[in-house]
């Protein structure tokens, strides 16, 4: 039967490609016009351990990962072993049996299909190397689900060069001709090409995502230590940063990161940093010197669960409050968190314009869910959000001796770049006056502090116009779910489960965290029959959160914290225990 819904998983240990393979496969189904969601989960290992890959393909618009596994790629036995219960009714592992024995009382059911294909055995008569595996598999796999090989090769010759495509190619034909021969009616589950007409799709990341923006917004610095899961924004730029004209740097910690940022900005270039938890505790000194100098650099706090080292390569929303509070004394700022790659892309281009307007930092709060999950958008229009730098004089400055922090009505100072004509730019990280000089006077700092918050009327007046919340799902609901950044996916497909078996749920997605957006949170949860917060921390966060701005209690809570995203069914369940 064509079904054109599919959801595979490839397991193995690390270093046998498993990300390489499942992201191959996306892209497969991706270019045969199909919608899809690709998921890693790896251990914080090198070699060894137990690495998947999750791939969900449908005709349909898909926003995350599905609860169980139609076909299950299996390069180690313990793959066979974790995952088989996810398998569904007449589903199928393929594996290779000369290196792989599982018996019948391992398996434990008797509804699962056994595909062997002699992988090992191809690898070696090609001469290859046995990462190819995965490669022979991927064959057979497109064998099985009666798909156009030659998307397939394609793909591949688009990935490696063509010697190595060459190579990739043959192994892959081996699987599909082992797989046709002797497994072609073993395999309900097929999928076929999709002829669409909208515009053509994109496969990204998250971090890929905010890469992006960072490039299209003009940021000319990209500082950063390496820390999972933010690390690939780096990997990402570094790649292609003498091609936009910018400066990368891998620096020797994260406090030497949000520094080099910091004065970068303050000598008027658009820079950005990225870090996970414990990074970001290093960088709060520094993020508090932004705050009092009064600098806009874009800092992407992308999480992990915590606290200490915690589980560095698994999902948690464990630090809004942390970022909406981290570093010492008080200071505006603005923390956003986009809840898809598409959100990625434009919430990033936000962030530059309102940090350099507004002279804050602005903080972009992601997880390793989001980072490091694929998901297909339209291509980004790169002319949507034009480029803001505020109230920026770069040719020559006349008037008054140039005051770097200024009084203004809105808090907001004219800015110059140092080195400007008729401009001198001082400014200073204790208590200053206008121009940048120290003082410790008690009504001139009670003055600066008011001054720098006046930004945040500005700013929250600046946000009406901004999507800073989003409403999905019909205006009138039995319930109402709340939910902040990647908990966006899961609760979509949840909706969608819940409104085939007609119930009537709506989603509010707060996309800006600080400043809260009140009034609209407010206008909509006016009308909430019901609330239920879902979020990936211990503690419900967002609960405190709305309970401060709007002294409302949430009637319900489902928490997962155990570094693992929602899944969509496991999630439908929860919400309707409480409807």
């Amino acid at each position: 039967m064509i079904i054109n819904k599919l959801s595979l998983l490839v397991g193995g240990e690390a270093g046998a490609g498993i990300n390489r393979s499942g992201f191959l496969f996306a892209k497969i189904c991706l270019r045969g016009g199909l919608n899809v969601f690709g998921a890693n989960d790896y251990q914080s290992l090198i070699r060894g351990g137990h690495n998947f890959y999750t791939v969900r393909a449908d005709d349909e618009e898909v926003y995350s990962q599905a609860d169980t596994v139609d076909l299950i790629i299996a390069l180690n036995k313990e793959t066979i072993l974790f995952h088989k219960t996810e398998l569904v009714t007449g589903g199928a592992i393929i594996y290779d049996a000369d290196k792989i024995t599982i018996t019948n009382q391992e398996l434990g059911r008797d509804d699962i299909k056994l595909i062997h294909v002699p992988l090992r055995k191809i690898v070696k008569e090609l001469q290859g190397p046995q990462i190819m595996e995965n490669t022979v598999a991927l064959g057979a796999a497109i064998a099985l689900l009666d798909y156009d090989l030659e998307i397939m090769n394609k793909v591949l010759k688009d990935t490696f060069k063509p010697k190595t495509a060459e190579l990739n190619i043959n192994a892959t034909k081996q699987g599909y001709t082992y797989a046709k021969q002797n497994y072609s009616d073993s395999f309900d589950y097929k999928l076929k090409t999709v002829k669409t007409t909208t515009k053509q799709k994109i496969f990204v990341t998250g971090n890929e995502a905010i890469g992006l923006a960072a490039i299209n917004a003009g940021c000319k610095l990209y500082a950063a230590y390496p820390m999972t899961p933010a690390t690939s924004i780096l990997h990402f730029l570094a790649s292609v940063d003498r091609q936009y004209n910018m400066i990368v740097i891998q620096t020797e910690t994260e406090i030497a990161a949000i520094n080099m940022v910091a004065g970068a900005s303050y000598a008027g270039v658009r820079t950005m940093t990225a870090t996970s938890g414990g990074g970001f505790c290093l960088m709060t000194e520094g993020l508090g010197m932004i705050g009092m100098t009064e600098t806009s650099p874009v800092i992407v706090l992308v999480q992990r669960p915590g606290p200490s080292t915690g589980l560095p390569t698994y999902t948690a929303q464990g630090d809004l409050r942390f970022a909406i509070h981290a570093s010492q004394g008080e200071f505006p700022r603005v923390v956003i968190a986009p809840g898809d790659v598409e959100e990625c892309f434009y919430n990033t281009l936000e962030a530059f314009n309102l940090a350099e307007k507004f002279q804050i930092p602005a903080i972009i709060i992601s997880d390793k869910y989001l980072a490091e999950s694929n998901g297909t958008t339209q291509i980004y229009d790169q002319n949507r959000i034009g480029i803001d730098r505020g109230q920026l004089i770069t040719d020559q400055y006349a008037g008054e001796e140039y005051k770097r922090h200024k009084f203004t009505e809105n808090g907001i100072s004219p800015r110059v770049l140092p080195g400007t004509k008729g401009a001198i730019v001082r400014t200073n990280a204790d208590e200053h006056n206008e121009l940048g000089y120290t003082t410790e006077d008690p009504m001139l700092s009670t003055k600066m502090t008011d001054k720098r918050f006046k930004k945040l009327d500005a700013l929250t007046k600046e946000l009406e116009r901004y999507e800073t919340v989003k409403l999905h799902g019909p205006k009138t609901a039995d319930a109402t779910i709340i939910g902040w950044g990647s908990t966006k996916g899961p609760i979509r497909e949840a909706m969608k489960l819940l409104s085939k078996e007609g119930f009537k749920v709506n989603y509010l997605q707060i996309v800006y965290l600080t400043p809260f957006p009140v009034s609209k949170v407010q206008a909509i949860l006016r009308s909430a029959k019901k609330t239920i917060v879902v979020e990936n921390n211990r503690t419900s966060q967002l609960s405190s959160i709305i309970r401060e701005h709007l002294l409302k209690t949430v009637d319900h809570k489902i928490l997962k914290y155990d570094g693992r995203p929602f899944n969509p069914e496991a999630l439908a369940r929860s919400i309707k225990e409480v409807l």
